[in-house]
């Protein structure tokens, strides 16, 4: 009888243990559950993606890089202000670097004939972009259309 109480605290001190620090890992460095943000870019516009970006370096600032997820994903029109030659390329580049995923689709780069080679390095690939903002919102992250 003894042998199984101990089993079963032993069992107990285990779980506990792990949910402990599954909840650490959900945690930021400031001790707060990391919130995440998807943020939308749909539109051919430098003002857009410029207003984009603001915002989250601006949610960073805010509220600790540490303590954030922030995903900017392009489609349709948004998709070229990720292409090399982007007027906004130095600022996405920024961003990137401060932990800022910039996601393009992937079925708007087949539809405008685009390759991996046409973008501009450091930015991440999904098949669908409207799918992952729909993913991330499934995931209780918010959601932001600049």
């Amino acid at each position: 009888m003894n042998r199984r109480l101990f089993v079963q605290a032993g069992a107990a001190a285990a779980c506990a243990t792990f949910l402990i620090a599954a909840h650490a890992q959900s945690m930021g460095a400031s001790g707060t559950k990391r919130q995440g943000i998807v943020i939308q870019v749909s539109d051919n516009d430098p003002a857009k993606w410029n207003l984009a970006l603001n915002n989250a370096k601006n949610l960073q600032d805010d509220v600790g890089a540490a303590n954030v997820d922030i995903e900017i994903v392009a489609y349709g029109p948004g998709i070229g202000m990720l292409k090399l030659e982007s007027p906004t390329g130095a600022r996405i580049a920024d961003a990137a670097k401060a932990g800022v995923k910039v996601t393009a689709c992937e079925n708007t780069m087949r539809g405008q004939k685009l390759t991996k080679d046409d973008m501009l390095a450091g930015i991440s690939y999904v098949p669908a972009g409207v799918t992952e903002i729909m993913k991330k919102q499934h995931e209780g992250w918010a959601y932001l259309r600049p």
